[in-house]
């Protein structure tokens, strides 16, 4: 049985970066890192028989996929279904601020991380439920292929975690850096296998 390869990326280093801020869906930009990162991927992904590049269409995503799809003449097909977790009122604030103006919340969170909905956001069974069916659906569409997956830390996560059957909860036990490469084989009976993990 060919499985149907995915090359999953988390996007570039981003502005901000050192100040452990919640980006959520906020469009924030690139640093000259983040670029460097992905001219890093497109060389590691250069001789690769890619046939479709999916995106979050949040620009630190979107822009890095046009860059590895320029390698293989393709046409990064971009979704809101694969954007960041939104994390409602406390998008962009750092984890300091969040402390200091909202302590019992910021606990609640702590203390049920699968569940816990900051106001005007999702949780991880939103955001589960978001994306599994898109990486459903990317397989289903691109059996025996291989495909790039530009998505973010939380999205990223997610994905991971349903290929190996572990819980959300466990969701910070997998680490995933600024332009890391996952690389996940999906087969015909629908078991995911993680060959490459924050590589």
């Amino acid at each position: 049985m060919t499985p149907t390869r995915i090359y999953l990326l988390r996007h570039g280093q981003v502005e901000g970066f050192q100040d452990k801020r919640y980006n959520g869906q906020a469009d924030v930009q690139l640093t000259a890192q983040g670029l460097e990162e992905y001219a890093s991927l497109r060389a590691r992904l250069a001789d690769k028989p890619l046939r479709a590049i999916y995106t979050s269409d949040l620009s630190r995503c979107h822009t890095g996929a046009h860059l590895l799809a320029q390698t293989h003449g393709l046409s990064p097909v971009a979704t809101a279904k694969l954007r960041e977790l939104h994390i409602g009122e406390w998008e962009g604030m750092t984890w300091k601020e969040i402390q200091e103006r909202f302590p019992k919340q910021w606990q609640a969170r702590l203390d049920d991380i699968v569940n816990y909905r900051v106001p005007g956001g999702e949780n991880l069974v939103d955001l589960a439920a978001r994306v599994r069916p898109m990486i459903r659906r990317i397989v289903s569409e691109h059996t025996g292929q291989e495909v790039v997956v530009v998505g973010h830390g939380g999205v990223n996560r997610v994905l991971l975690l349903d290929a190996i059957g572990a819980p959300l909860g466990r969701l910070f036990h997998i680490e995933q850096n600024f332009g890391c490469l996952n690389i996940i084989d999906y087969y015909p009976d629908g078991i995911g296998v993680v060959k490459l993990l924050n590589g």
